[in-house]
């Protein structure tokens, strides 16, 4: 008997904000995406282990982590 397992991370946009970036300080719009790794067995997510969010320059490219509360005061859709 195997058994076949691993992690798998789904990667979705949470919506785009109009901010001043951190690294280059332009005023430009910042795309914030949820990550969310999740334990799978057969290739069936099971358990969540993870989600974090990251916000992205459009300008600079620089990528940051940002809170759960901030990504979802801030988040459009």
């Amino acid at each position: 008997m195997f058994f076949i397992f691993g992690l798998r991370t789904k990667v979705s946009q949470s919506g785009v904000v109009r901010q001043v970036c951190r690294n280059c300080g332009n005023d430009a719009a910042q795309v914030i995406t949820r990550r969310s790794t999740k334990f799978s067995l057969f290739f069936v997510p099971i358990i969540p282990i993870r989600t974090r969010y990251v916000q992205q320059c459009t300008f600079c490219g620089a990528q940051y982590d940002i809170p759960t509360s901030e990504a979802e005061r801030l988040a459009v859709g």
